[in-house]
């Protein structure tokens, strides 16, 4: 699984990387080594490819009854077929074809999750010991998601994704409608196998548009070659999802 990431290039570099811009007026990006289930963490939607938004980590599908219990991963293998997933998905139309007014706004689609590393845990005689993945270079990549917009009922009270520990950032419409998101998993490759047995799926560049816009996808969904990557140990400081701080990507010495 992916339960823990990290994004610590400054926003212009962001910004650069993707060709988009962050439009929110929350400040723009600052540099995150612990992001978690339950934040606001930045996404590009396949409805806005030219924009980077914030989103909750969690799917909440757009049937659920509340907003509790959010997927934080979804498998490569059936991601097309589990009720949760599947309309996302599918392929959702571009903004320009929204703007020719032949279609309603997209609730759900799929989108790039812009990373440079995650954490994997491997059980030990002293406990779990988190390790950080990433490549040789620390270099961003995209990992692949899918979003989906969320409308309560008039009954229904915010309850939020507390259940992670990651903390809530609250960033909901007036209307107490939740846009969240979910990243896919697929077989280790290499590097990952000897830590756990599914890693998120990482997209070559060249492949990033392609999985927001392509008809079928499923292809984009294998384990990224290892060649260039590395993982090693780093501070159990990580486990806590409130420490963000440089050191937790710094390894530990032996």
């Amino acid at each position: 699984m992916c339960g823990r990431y990290t994004l610590f290039v400054e926003q212009t570099e962001l910004e650069d990387r993707f060709d988009a811009r962050f439009v929110d007026s929350s400040g723009g990006f600052s540099p995150r080594y612990n992001m978690a289930p339950g934040q606001q963490l930045p996404v590009i939607t396949n409805d806005a490819p030219e924009t980077i938004r914030r989103l909750e980590w969690g799917l909440i599908p757009s049937w659920a009854d509340d907003d509790s219990d959010g997927l934080i991963n979804a498998r490569a293998e059936t991601v097309a077929e589990k009720p949760s997933f599947r309309d996302a998905y599918e392929r959702r139309p571009s903004a320009s074809e929204q703007r020719d007014g032949e279609h309603d706004l997209p609730s759900a689609g799929r989108c790039l999750v812009p990373a440079d590393g995650f954490y994997e845990w491997v059980e030990t005689d002293d406990g779990k010991q988190p390790y950080r993945v990433c490549f040789e270079d620390d270099r961003v990549f995209a990992l692949a998601g899918l979003w989906t917009r969320w409308e309560p009922d008039d009954e229904t009270t915010q309850a939020g994704l507390d259940s992670f520990g990651g903390g809530v950032e609250t960033d909901e419409d007036d209307d107490g409608s939740l846009e969240t998101f979910t990243i896919i998993t697929t077989e280790p490759n290499a590097v990952v196998e000897d830590l756990h047995h599914r890693m998120a799926v990482i997209l070559e560049p060249a492949a990033e548009r392609e999985w927001l816009t392509a008809d079928d996808p499923s292809n984009l969904l294998e384990p990224i070659s290892a060649a260039d990557m590395r993982a090693y140990p780093v501070s159990t400081a990580v486990n806590n999802p409130t420490v963000d701080d440089r050191s937790l990507v710094e390894p530990l010495e032996s």
